[in-house]
């Protein structure tokens, strides 16, 4: 069976993500009820570092948080790196959090790869790569960005996914 794709329409470009549904089976089922549910369509990447990630998934172009899910399971122990072009999910200090929101990492981050059931260690999990588009991504990555509404690292002009869809 192959691995599902996803594509990101944004302003700046297109991104295709493989989803690794073997490795990350809750959390790539998880993602893929929001891109069903067209919970992505007018999302904004909200945080955004040139040289480590950009950050979507969860907020409007007011800044508000949309309604999610519960939050799932972490799959970190499942030998995925945070490397260049990996997708994986975001969360709060609590590594069971995860939600909606997800990043793309621009550069390698072995510091978010897991590294012990402690919760300062327990990583962030991969679920997908960019497997097109990455060059849109890194774009993304350099826009100039401001402190917003309590939100840092915001790009001054926003740059949203247009739709979220599961391609064939």
């Amino acid at each position: 069976m192959e691995n599902p794709m996803v594509l990101l329409e944004t302003p700046e470009g297109e991104i295709l993500i493989e989803l690794f549904a073997d490795k990350a089976p809750r959390t790539v089922e998880n993602f893929l009820a929001y891109v069903d549910d067209k919970f992505y369509d007018g999302t904004l990447f909200h945080r955004v570092i040139k040289g480590f990630m950009i950050q979507a998934g969860g907020l409007t172009f007011s800044m508000a948080a949309k309604p999610t899910r519960d939050a799932i399971a972490n799959e970190a122990t499942n030998g995925l790196k945070n490397v260049a072009g990996t997708v994986a999910v975001a969360r709060t200090a609590d590594p069971h959090s995860g939600t909606s929101q997800f990043f793309i990492n621009v550069a390698d981050n072995p510091d978010l790869d897991h590294a012990g059931t402690e919760d300062e260690n327990y990583g962030y999990c991969v679920f997908g790569e960019v497997v097109d588009g990455m060059n849109v991504a890194t774009k993304i990555s350099k826009a100039r960005t401001k402190t917003y509404q309590g939100f840092d690292d915001v790009p001054v002009d926003p740059i949203s996914i247009i739709t979220a869809r599961r391609f064939e």
